[in-house]
């Protein structure tokens, strides 16, 4: 897989977490998929992303968007 791939499946899997733990458990937890989202933004203009410079860091192939 491609830091890209790799990068949209945790954001993916932190969004649903986020979801089905605001569905049972809090509505705070809405907060979870709330930072995903501007960190998504953020990155989209300034192309820096924290997770993809970690994987980078540790050897994975890097994609078209990072």
């Amino acid at each position: 897989m491609t830091i890209d791939r790799v990068v949209f499946a945790f954001a993916g899997t932190l969004v649903l977490v986020g979801v089905l733990c605001a569905w049972w458990i809090s509505p705070w937890w809405l907060l979870l998929p709330g930072f995903v989202g501007v960190n998504m933004l953020q990155a989209a203009f300034s192309r820096f992303c924290p997770l993809a410079r970690m994987l980078k860091h540790f050897g994975v192939r890097p994609g078209a968007a990072f």
